[in-house]
């Protein structure tokens, strides 16, 4: 497939799968959701793995890493975002996770005691400023209790738990950890969490046969969380991970739109500038020395 299908790919199918979740709040309590939808996936994975033969086998210290791992992207994650769901348009929820490239540069810096250059500062003062103006009249009034305010506080963790996820995933690459193995495994040690975190919350494993919440479980499982994903590390394959990052920038503008048309979401001046701001400082933060997307010559 060339490259630009790729890169197309990965962001039409991550800007859509927000509103997907909208879809799968309801009857079905969100932890026991998203238990499911990562659930099916990890069994993909591992039937994948074993039919191409990718090693499956790790150390009990490289379980340890996938486990947290799976904790932070494959559970508490997803688990916070749709909580937010319940709240929050799904695309405003896409505009905040946009900011988990800035707030991943922002927790390495921490970890490795070094000051971000100041173009990257100059991206995040842009992103808090934008997301200030799209949420600026819920944050004239803010109270933690209220709709608006506990979306936005779970938005919030659930880009937390992803940025601080994906340095440990990154860990997990660079320690040579197959692809597949490793996210089949982080996978399922996610939905041992997601089960332990039903278990005690007191919910019930239920279903809803109702189409919408089949069809968007099947297409958030199958299509948002393998096909994206393995488009995602075949398209990192031909480009620089920098510039597929770009992503990142891209679905928001996906969510939003499709926000609009299925979620009825009400469009102002202040809104729109908003979200032109924080892509604006997005692409900032990202900004690398040629970042032009090419195919690499075999």
């Amino acid at each position: 497939m060339p490259t630009v299908l790729l890169y197309a790919a990965v962001v039409l199918i991550w800007g859509s799968t927000w509103l997907a979740v909208k879809y799968q709040i309801g009857i079905v309590a969100p932890e026991v959701s998203v238990a499911y939808r990562i659930g099916i996936a990890a069994l993909i994975l591992f039937a994948w793995g074993l039919v191409r033969g990718f090693p499956l086998r790790f150390t009990w210290r490289e379980h340890c890493f996938m486990m947290l791992q799976g904790i932070l992207i494959f559970s508490t994650n997803f688990f916070f975002f749709y909580l937010a769901a319940a709240h929050l348009t799904t695309g405003l929820i896409a505009v905040i996770f946009s900011t988990a490239s800035a707030m991943t540069i922002v927790l390495n810096s921490l970890f490795l005691q070094r000051t971000p250059p100041l173009h990257f500062l100059l991206g995040a003062l842009l992103g808090i400023l934008g997301i200030s103006l799209v949420f600026s009249h819920e944050l004239a009034g803010f109270r933690f209790h209220s709709a608006t305010g506990l979306g936005l506080v779970f938005s919030i963790a659930g880009t937390f738990c992803f940025s601080f996820g994906s340095i440990v995933s990154a860990r997990n690459r660079v320690a040579g950890l197959s692809v597949c193995g490793n996210t089949a495994w982080a996978m399922l040690y996610g939905v041992g969490l997601l089960c332990l975190l039903a278990f005690l919350r007191g919910k019930h494993f239920t279903f809803d046969l109702a189409f919408p919440y089949v069809a968007s479980l099947a297409y958030l499982s199958i299509v948002g969380s393998v096909i994206a994903f393995a488009a995602y590390f075949a398209l990192l394959e031909r480009i620089k991970a920098e510039q597929a990052a770009y992503s990142t920038v891209l679905f928001p503008v996906v969510a939003l739109t499709l926000s609009t048309f299925f979620e009825g979401y009400q469009w102002t001046f202040s809104a729109g500038i908003g979200v032109l701001l924080t892509l604006t400082g997005n692409i900032l933060v990202l900004r690398r020395p040629s970042t032009r997307i090419t195919s690499r010559q075999s």
